[in-house]
């Protein structure tokens, strides 16, 4: 009996060999008319024999591919596959896995934007989100509060004058100054010295001294901001070693308290975040590089280029696409400007130049009980982060270069 049914199987799967490459031949001239009579072939023989179904359209496809000229519109139709449900039922772990996910991101992701019904409310929390007062965009008008703009306009006449009046009095528009501020500092620092560190460790030629190198730089991003803000606080303190260094070399007389002066708060935060993410960045272009083809580096030297001429024109060119499409992703992220670091080291005296958006929102938002403020400010820095990204990836896009969609 098993003889017997092999036997008619062979016959059957032969029988549809013939017939897709006999119907391949009568419909060669009219796609439309050979896809359909592939579907019906296929839905005659599914049940007789399960997996003769991707080798049937295997065979109309190489018979039609070889012995007809197709349209790229028609090749792009036949590609086409339709999902089973063998197929579904092939895919059901990787399936389930993709729900939870899926019902992860829903529940803690987007659920939660609810809450920004809280913003345009005089929330409280005994009154709930269904019973609090609307009151519009008054909050909004609290954070910018445009009357004193108005007002020192009038006042000056001058537009630049009344500005700085209004960045200088109201704290919110403070807050983005510095947010906006420490966030482009930050961006052009790590993300300049990642680029450059990975193309000079690539340069690196002995094997243990680039590994050594590399392992003891990223070492320092997982450390956590409060060790890391705990070594820059006791390096610069009155009795650290910047200031004996600069005794020691006469620059200065006395300590210097670099936590007293606003000057130098941006440029610390800036030093504090290249030095603990530099290494941890870099490992992404470390990753381009190595993509490169190392006979474009053997052709160039051939033709008498050094090592910058190497870098300069093939090294740089190699690496734009991920510098790009990074670029985009880290100008989104301008206006996170960061919440441990600033809090951590700010004080008082630099409280002016030192309060993020995120410190706002602890303040104002928690601190105070109003979290209809706090929750307006977050919508506020979460707009904007986006109108970064779509702006840059649309310049990005324009230049002719990688962009994210």
């Amino acid at each position: 009996m098993a003889n017997e049914a092999d036997q008619n199987f062979n016959t059957e799967e032969a029988a549809v060999d013939t017939g897709i490459n006999a119907e391949a031949e009568v419909y060669g001239n009219t796609a439309g008319n050979y896809g359909q009579g592939i579907a019906e072939k296929r839905n005659a023989y599914s049940d007789s024999a399960e997996y003769i179904e991707p080798q049937v359209e295997n065979y109309a496809r190489e018979a039609y591919e070889h012995k007809f000229s197709l349209t790229d519109q028609q090749i792009k139709d036949l590609s086409k596959k339709k999902i089973s449900k063998g197929e579904l039922k092939r895919q059901s772990v990787l399936l389930i896995i993709s729900a939870i996910f899926v019902a992860y991101g829903v529940l803690f992701y987007y659920l939660p934007l609810a809450g920004w019904i809280m913003a345009f409310q005089n929330f409280k929390l005994k009154t709930g989100l269904l019973h609090s007062k609307f009151v519009g965009f008054d909050k909004f008008k609290f954070m910018f509060e445009f009357d004193m703009f108005s007002h020192a306009l009038e006042t000056s006449g001058s537009i630049f004058t009344a500005f700085k009046t209004w960045v200088n009095n109201v704290v919110f528009v403070r807050t983005i100054r510095n947010t906006l501020g420490m966030g482009i500092l930050n961006l052009v620092t790590t993300f300049v010295m990642a680029i450059v560190f990975a193309i000079l460790l690539n340069e690196v030629k002995n094997k243990l001294g680039k590994k050594l190198v590399q392992t003891i730089s990223y070492l320092p991003h997982f450390l956590s901001w409060i060790i890391v803000c705990g070594i820059v606080h006791d390096s610069l303190s009155s009795t650290g070693i910047v200031n004996d260094l600069l005794r020691w070399f006469h620059i200065v007389d006395d300590s210097y308290n670099f936590f007293a002066h606003p000057l130098w708060f941006w440029p610390i935060v800036a030093f504090s975040n290249v030095w603990k993410e530099t290494g941890w960045n870099a490992i992404i272009y470390l990753a381009a590089i190595t993509a490169i083809d190392p006979s474009l580096y053997e052709a160039a030297e051939i033709d008498g280029a050094g090592r910058w001429g190497k870098i300069r024109y093939i090294t740089l060119p190699g690496i734009t696409p991920t510098i790009m499409i990074l670029l985009v992703m880290n100008i989104g992220n301008i206006i996170n400007a960061g919440f441990e670091v600033q809090y951590l080291l700010g004080n008082g005296l630099v409280q002016d130049v030192s309060q993020t958006i995120d410190i706002y929102v602890l303040k104002w938002g928690v601190g105070q009980n109003d979290y209809s403020l706090g929750t307006a400010a977050g919508i506020f820095k979460s707009v904007v982060a986006i109108l970064l990204i779509v702006i840059s990836n649309n310049v990005a896009k324009k230049m002719g270069q990688e962009s994210l969609f």
